[in-house]
């Protein structure tokens, strides 16, 4: 260990070279921890608290499973107790019906919301258990339901690993489970249902749409949406549904005009997203929202704009950007990248 001081493991094993375990497995456990808490910023807090415990506890490691396993077992009970006493991380969309009208608009910064998470900073097996509409639906489930779903479900483990890790019995999981997929039936997502790469429509869609929000070209943006595209934006609670609904909103509400909202491409949840910045009186940008996009077909079909700034920076994304800056076609077609 070159960082950490303390009791050197008693085991041959993954766990003598403490640096390169954390290394090995951090990216993983932050995914873990973020479908558990819903939020970036807490993930990496409980993946810190998690690799804490394991080496305090390192002496005590008899090898009857995986570190790997181990790891995870202690990151799901720091992730549990985190959670005692905590509201859900929900989006506007889970709280309420959708405005007939734009209005005035409500911002609850109080709110916990849920956060995306970028794909540069995790690691999943399945691609669908990372989507924004998935993780948002597991917040919605108690705790340790949602433990039992993501240990059995995502990460494929045993009704009795299950059982072993959050200390209870078999019959206790499969019946958690089973509460768990009545609630979450209705956000089933599958492989089908999730692309890896984006086509060239939809390529051509997002190069399209950043050039219709550069030139603030509402009736271009209406012809990108889907008749019954939904738009919402934490921590404004309103949200909203139909095209000309959120055209109107976009061209009523975004203080931006001609040439004042550039968006560099990133990827978030597994999907396409954008930094949108703005235009400031001493001319240069600076970052306004993040928007995580989902795609049907060659249109958009909803757009979660988080009005969180930090969130720019554990993006990687800058934090300004140049008076003359513009965003380029071949940039604009970034699609979800490796996780």
């Amino acid at each position: 260990m070159t960082t950490l001081d303390g009791p050197t493991p008693t085991t041959s094993t993954e766990l003598d070279d403490f640096d390169a375990l954390t290394e090995r497995y951090r990216r993983e456990l932050l995914a873990h921890c973020y479908r558990m808490s819903g939020s970036t910023h807490e993930a990496e807090d409980l993946v810190q608290e998690t690799f804490l415990r394991a080496w305090k506890a390192s002496r005590s490691f008899e090898g009857r499973s995986s570190v790997r396993t181990w790891l995870y077992r202690i990151a799901t009970n720091v992730c549990l107790t985190n959670l005692e006493n905590k509201p859900k991380r929900p989006l506007p969309s889970a709280i309420g019906t959708p405005e007939a009208t734009v209005g005035e608009l409500d911002p609850q910064p109080e709110v916990p919301w849920l956060e995306p998470v970028p794909d540069a900073a995790v690691v999943v097996a399945e691609r669908d258990s990372i989507r924004l509409a998935f993780v948002a639906a597991l917040q919605h489930l108690p705790a340790r339901q949602r433990a039992v779903l993501i240990l059995r479900d995502v990460l494929r483990w045993s009704a009795k690993e299950t059982a072993e890790a959050l200390e209870t019995t078999v019959a206790a999981v499969n019946s958690a489970l089973q509460r768990a997929h009545a609630q979450m039936g209705s956000q089933a997502l599958t492989d089908e249902t999730v692309e890896d790469t984006l086509n060239p429509a939809q390529q051509r869609l997002l190069e399209r749409y950043v050039d219709a929000f550069w030139r603030k070209d509402v009736s271009e943006i209406v012809h990108l949406l889907t008749t019954e595209a939904s738009w919402e934006m934490p921590p404004f609670t309103g949200w909203y549904v139909g095209a000309e609904v959120v055209a109107e909103l976009i061209g009523t509400k975004c203080p931006g005009q001609e040439f004042d909202m550039p968006m560099v491409p990133t990827t978030a949840n597994g999907a396409p997203a954008f930094g949108l910045y703005m235009r400031t009186p001493a001319g240069h940008f600076e970052p306004f929202h993040l928007q995580v996009l989902d795609l049907e077909g060659d249109r958009v079909r909803h757009v979660s704009a988080f009005f969180d700034v930090r969130l720019f920076e554990k993006f990687g994304l800058p934090a300004t950007l140049p008076a003359d800056y513009a965003p380029t076609p071949a940039a604009a077609g970034a699609g979800p990248g490796t996780v």
